[in-house]
């Protein structure tokens, strides 16, 4: 290996990018240690999300601090910068660093690797931007349980049944895995807080999932995607199928079949887009918006450079024609290779080819509830919740993180959850502000 120091930029500090510097730390080990070789991860946070477990976060069944992981405790080779990079000069191998605080900065290197993940993909529709909140990220996961929760308290503070409507109604929109997750988890929640209010009970809770398609949960399958439906109008759930969201301008929803209702609560959950730094730079993209990527995890034309997980299209090559669906699933595997190959690369040695055949996927609907398909296996109920927890309980980085969550469930078994909204902190300085205007 050439014995002038190669420095490896990694752009996003998720899935793929934690995943590819813990095993570059593992394979590069000699050469970090002897300065041949230096690695960078940029991203606005200095932690992991594990994404699949914000819904167990939001009702309270995990710490939000079990489900994220700090990068700079488990990558103590690697140079953490927190900011973003705002454009790619792959030609001369350099990017634009712009800091959470202060001037922009060029940043040079010999890799790059394009792992930036997702963000929410919006629609234009009157007042979304205002009224709803999406579920990508610890901080709005939490949020959602203190509104969710904090509404109880508002309704059960007043005899005003209009007030009382607007903040008992909730609305997901979206039926994959985050939106179905996400409601499940959290009306399982407020079913169990509900029973400490006096003037509330469960039938004044509305629970409204809206899905522009025929199908919720197309991961596993019509079959379990039916059953789902099923189990949660069950529960009192409404199921809204072919239905969009129309306006939601100040909280009263127009839906396309005609509905409208007032809610104080509006989740926004249809579908991810590759992070917008993509469209900033000299790397090629695909004909949906993200960087168009080989088998072996290059980026096509640009030598040096590596990209994998939501902000790349890898071809599927179990799949041919199809491209590797954004989960947790493929971006775990796909670091995996990534990494190796990057080794590969500065050794001059042929890539290795990313193959993984999908196994099928598992969700979680609340406590004890649960709905999967893995490998043509298909469950629901007690047994698919065991899977569930089981399976992203392995893939949940550290040992640390794994003890800590099975600390939690472990708690969660022999004591009730917690319900109570702490919707101050997120904005901690208003009683201070309060009582200093009056002097």
């Amino acid at each position: 290996m050439n014995h002038k120091a190669k420095h490896i930029l990694i752009v996003g500090g998720g899935y793929v990018g934690l995943y590819t510097a813990l095993r570059l730390q593992r394979k590069l080990r000699r050469e970090l240690r002897t300065g041949q070789v230096r690695i960078s991860i940029v991203d606005p946070q200095s932690y992991m999300t594990y994404q699949p477990f914000l819904p167990e976060a939001a009702a309270g069944n995990l710490s939000p601090r079990h489900v994220v992981t700090p990068l700079r405790r488990v990558l103590p080779g690697v140079r953490l910068l927190n900011g973003k990079v705002t454009k790619v000069h792959h030609g001369n191998r350099s990017v634009t660093f712009q800091p959470l605080v202060g001037p922009a900065m060029d940043l040079e290197y010999d890799v790059i690797v394009m792992a930036a993940g997702s963000i929410s993909r919006t629609l234009p529709i009157p007042g979304l931007a205002d009224a709803a909140i999406g579920f990508k990220s610890v901080g709005e996961a939490i949020a959602l349980r203190n509104r969710v929760l904090g509404m109880l308290d508002r309704a059960d503070a007043t005899d005003d049944e209009r007030v009382r409507g607007r903040a008992l109604t909730f609305v997901v929109v979206g039926g994959g895995f985050a939106g179905v997750e996400a409601l499940a988890e959290l009306e399982d929640m407020a079913r169990d807080a509900v029973k400490y209010y006096g003037t509330l009970s469960e039938k004044d809770l509305r629970w409204v999932l809206v899905e522009a398609s025929d199908r919720i949960l197309p991961e596993v399958g019509p079959e379990m995607g039916l059953w789902t439906i099923e189990e949660l109008r069950a529960r009192g759930i409404e199921v809204k199928m072919r239905t969009l969201l129309e306006s939601c301008v100040g909280g009263h929803v127009k839906l396309s079949d005609g509905d409208e209702f007032e809610s104080a609560t509006i989740v926004w959950t249809a579908g991810v887009k590759a992070n917008p730094v993509v469209n900033s730079g000299d790397l090629p993209l695909d004909e949906r918006g993200r960087v168009k990527t080989t088998p072996q995890l290059t980026v096509v034309g640009a030598d040096g450079a590596f990209a994998a997980g939501d902000v790349a299209g890898v071809p599927d090559v179990t799949n041919p024609g199809k491209y590797c669906a954004p989960n947790a699933q493929h971006a775990v595997r796909q670091a995996k290779v990534l990494a190796d190959n990057i080794v590969r690369h500065l050794a001059g040695r042929p890539l290795l080819t990313y193959r993984h055949k999908y196994a099928g996927s598992v969700a979680g609907l609340g406590l004890h509830k649960g709905v999967a398909n893995v490998y043509g296996v298909k469950l629901h109920g007690l047994p698919a919740w065991f899977m569930h927890r089981t399976y992203h309980l392995s893939r949940v980085p550290t040992l640390n993180r794994k003890v800590r969550v099975v600390a939690d469930w472990t708690l969660a078994l022999f004591f009730k959850r917690e319900t109570v909204s702490m919707g101050e902190i997120e904005s901690p300085r208003e009683e201070f502000r309060a009582a200093a205007a009056t002097g």
